[in-house]
């Protein structure tokens, strides 16, 4: 198994140091973070190869890291001795086992005596004297001459390897990559072999061969063939016809074709076709690796068979370690928040250390709350669909924007604030937690809370009035009637009238201040959050 995987300055990688744990890694992150990179560096440690050519082939500048290209652009136009151009370092460190011994020493990263593969590709000192020429002329130079680069696979031993000799079996599931035909014909085999018997193998093998004989007796085809006998345009003597090719005796297996429903394979929605081709991928190449990467497996899936999906492959790959790059809360949770890796700027976040209480919880959530979470800059936690317009209102009102666009998310997580507040102060994330206080004081809020307050972090907001003990009755209190019955849109006597409407529908009013062109003083505790 992989224990850790390091990563110098390729593609988004200037510095990635990276644990991985036995069972299940799952990566998650924003667009562009690094996802499908980390997996294609994995796979091109373990195999030396990239989009199925060995790496010197695919070799470019835009592989290498660009902070690390324009640090070195920078170094070579300073004036200065001459700079080594960046190299790529990706290393992977196995765990102890007799079969990668062979791999142990200490030429790697952090000088450590372990079992692992190293992959570089760095300036190669037979190409010095072209080097040289090609940097006399720094204000050239745009990108990095891997033209002069060379690629090697080393083990942690200083010894040179080869793909073929890594004793780790990797396999990648990618559905957008895997070829449909190839996918359904390996499907038709594994059905055929696991329920016919020999006779019925033969048997059909006989019709098949009898229904194209039976091809070149049908009346048209007879017709055609007798044209063709008198054709002026033979080259031999012999007489020329049309027919299907009946010599190999299991061609059958070959012509048959998936339907599902009645319907060509490649004519099924992208949904399907994407759940069954990763079904088909894992169940051929999971069986003997050690390690298996998975891409997105979420992709046109509906939520349905999306969770058919997941359960099998939680199903087939167990015992096996397997990372998988997700943009689903669904795949998340149900995988196990606790095997979470965040990757964004910086090291990755591994959730290692959240309560098995808050681990269940988040594996029965149905929503994708969680990776909402994860995923913002920062987030303010309320308990419903009403708190959520009302605070994104009262921040526009503030900032002329929505929380959203400065990062913010605004989440309804109903009476979970803890679960979320939990994984909050793991991710780092700064969170506002915002809540009725259901008529207890302010000091019984807090201490229901207080485990998760941390400074700066996350904070705590509810009224401190005891008697305003939800929303409604805090808006009521702070604004005038006329102006209430504005922002609604009604004609109510009282306040009290409004208040009972509000209580009777509270989706319903929220929304229609959230739409309103008048606007509303806000309790004092929302306004500490927009503030």
């Amino acid at each position: 198994m992989i224990r850790k995987v390091a990563v110098r300055n390729y593609r988004l990688f200037r510095e990635l140091d990276l644990d991985l744990s036995e069972g299940m890694n799952i990566l998650a992150g924003r667009n562009d973070t690094g996802k499908s990179t980390l997996i294609e560096a994995i796979t091109l440690a373990l195999t030396g190869r990239l989009h199925g050519r060995a790496f010197e082939q695919e070799l470019s500048p835009h592989l290498i890291n660009r902070d690390a290209t324009q640090q070195y652009i920078t170094a070579l136009n300073s004036g200065g001795a001459a700079p080594t151009p960046p190299e790529i370092v990706i290393e992977v460190y196995l765990d102890d086992a007799d079969a990668v011994e062979i791999l142990r020493g200490t030429n790697n990263l952090s000088g450590e005596n372990a079992c692992g593969i190293r992959l570089q590709a760095q300036l190669s000192p037979a190409f010095t004297e072209e080097y040289t020429s090609f940097i006399s002329q720094p204000d050239t130079v745009r990108l990095v001459p891997t033209e002069y680069y060379t690629v090697e696979m080393l083990g942690f031993s200083g010894s040179r390897i080869s793909g073929r000799s890594v004793p780790i079996d990797v396999r990648v599931i990618d559905a957008s990559t895997i070829r449909l035909q190839s996918g359904v014909d390996y499907h038709l085999q594994q059905i055929i072999r696991g329920n016919l018997d020999p006779k019925e193998r033969v048997e059909l093998s006989r019709q098949y061969r009898s229904l194209r004989e039976e091809f070149s007796e049908k009346e048209p085809v007879r017709a055609i063939n007798k044209r063709l006998k008198n054709t002026g345009d033979a080259i031999t003597d012999r007489r020329l016809s049309l027919s299907i090719d009946i010599s190999q005796r299991y061609t059958w297996e070959a012509n048959l074709v998936a339907h599902l429903d009645d319907l060509p394979f490649d004519l099924i929605g992208k949904g399907d076709q994407n759940a069954l081709k990763t079904l088909l991928a894992i169940g051929q190449k999971a069986d003997t690796a050690h390690v298996v990467l998975i891409e997105e497996p979420e992709n046109h899936l509906s939520f349905a068979n999306l969770r058919k999906l997941i359960s099998r492959i939680d199903a087939k790959c167990a015992g096996k370690q397997v990372v998988i790059a997700t943009h689903s809360t669904y795949v998340l949770n149900k995988l196990g928040i606790e095997n979470l890796v965040l990757l964004g700027t910086g090291q990755p976040t591994r959730i290692t250390d959240l309560s098995p209480d808050t681990v269940r919880f988040f594996k029965k959530l149905p929503g994708f709350d969680t990776l909402r979470l994860a995923l913002a800059e920062s987030a303010i936690l309320v308990e419903g669909p009403s708190d959520e317009l009302i605070l994104q209102r009262a921040y526009q009102d503030k900032h002329g924007r929505l929380p959203i666009e400065d990062g913010i998310d605004v989440i309804s997580v109903g009476l979970s604030h803890n679960r979320f507040a939990e994984l909050a102060i793991r991710l780092g994330r700064r969170v506002w937690l915002v809540t009725d206080n259901d008529g207890r004081s302010l000091d019984a809020v807090k201490e229901r809370f207080s485990k998760y307050l941390v400074e700066n972090k996350v904070t705590l907001h509810t009224a401190d009035d005891p008697k305003l003990n939800t929303l409604e009755p805090n808006i009521v209190k702070a604004n005038n009637l006329r102006t209430l019955n504005s922002a609604l849109g009604v004609k109510y006597a009282t306040k009290d009238d409004v208040l009972r409407a509000m209580l009777a529908d509270k989706t319903a009013w929220a929304l229609a201040i959230f739409e309103s062109d008048t606007k509303l003083h806000m309790p004092q505790y929302i306004q500490d959050v927009v503030n």
